[in-house]
């Protein structure tokens, strides 16, 4: 047929009627639109009353207002209330942008909102929206479903009760049952904004995510790029991997490289060790198993009574069995580097201090310039002037290894130049020397300490009823310090002793200390709350 253009009076020839109860009913053309009749099979006027006639249009109905082209098998038009129905394999081409398929159509020429109905289909040629009911707003290039809708777009698929579509925006709203599916992430919510253009999807409200590797996701506020796998959870989101939770004010994340950035308030908990991380800040490699925290880190190892509490101006973390592999670490001095090994083996992670480490327990406290802790051997590594705390008595020395089970000292080894204090009294303190030392615990509370190779000690001797006899200072090649109720019991002198008892009143100055002594109780934590700093 050739094009034929109809104003909304639509003057049709006799020639082309062919319907035997239609005919045509002019109505005023002064308010009507023009209205552009491109194809149809036939059509014709239906006389419903003396103010209402119908245009139909059967078979390829084409017709076009404006920029938006309308395609339906048949179509029939009311004149005076300005209102379109279209009826099977309906299609809007809007200014070849959007393209809305149906199965029915009411359009309102006055509002410019189309009603459709069964089966409908909305697309940008990228993204596609699914429904069975959608209002779209022609002029604004706003759809709107109330009764369920999905949106496909790549490989996301998001569904929700309620959504509106932004088409010159790209956004899409959901509302109410929010449920978004990509090969990355699984996501539940009661709101969303979702642009299909950029593949950002925006939390406006509490929101539930997991992703591919079964790590769970809880956050209010922030937003997720599914086109560069980055996202920004706020207002203190949760993140579950296993036994390990992670917390903190904001989180970012980028799955490309397996960073993580934590600010503010930031916490790392491994659930499996029962050890907890705080800092300001944190940062980690999920694909290469390290995370470092600075601003105030704090390290709380969990016991029955007794937590261990440690700081240091940066905490790092990896995984012990890297670290092992790599040839160049195989000193106890060993740096950071980057690892692999992506299992979530709590037992295989080691910890480092750097810088101003101190340690706080109840039994036992301790500084060190650095540290290096095992999950695997549980043992404490300190470096760099160290000094440890236990009850009244103090141990310093060039290395020292303290070792622990179930999270309680068990042992301890200092290497070179190693030296006891114990505080008996104002000014009096019993000290012990040895090329290297070896301490034993009971139940977390210092029993002995042993000093081999060049031993000296300074012992002030009481009697039965603990009144002072004299100052003992002598020389072997083994001295043990005994200890009971927590405090100094006796010295035990092993093999080739030499020493001379002193009257406590005529003890030379110079002979009350041995080398290297220094009493550090200012440095010693007092209290956990020292550690948690501002």
């Amino acid at each position: 047929m050739k094009r034929t253009v109809v104003v909304l009076a639509f003057f049709i020839l006799p020639a082309y009627y062919s319907f035997s109860q239609v005919s045509p009913v002019p109505s005023p053309t002064d308010t009507m639109r023009l209205v552009e009749i491109l194809r149809t099979n036939r059509y014709g006027y239906e006389k419903i009353d003396s103010t209402t006639a119908l245009q139909i249009l059967v078979g390829q109905v084409h017709l076009k207002e404006n920029t938006t082209h309308f395609y339906a098998d048949s179509t029939v038009i009311n004149n005076n209330a300005r209102i379109i129905e279209a009826f099977g394999n309906v299609h809007i081409n809007d200014n070849d942008s959007v393209h809305t398929y149906s199965q029915y159509l009411l359009y309102n020429l006055n509002t410019k909102i189309a009603t459709l109905k069964n089966k409908v289909r909305l697309t940008d040629d990228k993204t596609n929206l699914y429904t069975e009911e959608l209002e779209y707003d022609v002029n604004q290039k706003i759809g709107i479903y109330r009764n369920g809708g999905r949106v496909l777009n790549g490989t996301s698929v998001l569904t929700s009760k309620e959504g509106t579509y932004y088409a010159d925006l790209k956004d899409v709203y959901f509302k109410n049952d929010v449920v978004l599916k990509d090969p990355k992430y699984d996501l539940k919510s009661d709101s969303l904004l979702y642009n299909t253009d950029t593949e950002i999807a925006t939390f406006i409200s509490e929101t539930f995510i997991i992703d591919s590797a079964k790590r769970s996701i809880k956050t209010r506020e922030g937003y997720y790029d599914l086109k560069n796998k980055k996202a920004f959870f706020g207002k203190r989101p949760v993140i579950t991997d296993g036994a390990l939770k992670i917390i903190a004010n904001e989180v970012e994340t980028d799955d490309s490289t397996g960073i993580n950035k934590l600010r503010g308030n930031a916490v790392f908990i491994d659930t499996a060790q029962g050890v907890s991380v705080l800092a300001n800040y944190i940062e980690s490699n999920r694909n290469e198993g390290w995370f470092r925290a600075t601003q105030h880190p704090l390290m709380i190892i969990k016991q029955d009574n007794d937590s261990i509490y440690i700081t240091a101006d940066t905490l790092y973390s990896g995984r012990l069995s890297k670290l092992k592999a790599d040839t160049s670490m195989a000193k106890d001095t060993v740096k950071a580097t980057t690892v692999v090994d992506t299992r979530n083996d709590s037992a295989d992670r080691y910890f480092q201090g750097f810088r101003h480490v101190r340690i706080f327990s109840d039994s036992l406290q301790a500084v060190s310039d650095s540290l290096f802790y095992s999950g695997k051997d549980s043992i404490f590594k300190l470096f760099i002037n160290p000094v440890v705390w236990a009850n009244a008595s103090q141990i310093t020395g060039d290395t020292i290894y303290l070792y622990t089970k179930n999270k309680k000292a068990e042992r301890l080894y200092v290497f070179e130049n190693g030296l006891v204090i114990n505080k008996t009294g104002e000014s009096m303190y019993n000290q012990v020397k040895g090329n290297r030392l070896f301490g034993y615990f009971t139940e977390g509370l210092i029993d002995y300490v042993r000093a081999k190779g060049n031993a000296e000690s300074v012992y002030y001797v009481r009697d039965n009823e603990e009144l002072l006899v004299g100052v003992n200072k002598a020389t072997g090649d083994i001295i043990d310090m005994r200890f009971k109720n927590k405090e100094l019991n006796r010295v035990i002198f092993i093999s080739d002793v030499k020493g001379t008892m002193f009257p406590v009143t005529q003890i030379p100055e110079e002979e009350k200390t041995l080398r290297n002594f220094q009493w550090l109780d200012n440095i010693r934590p007092k209290t956990k709350y020292e550690l948690f700093g501002n």
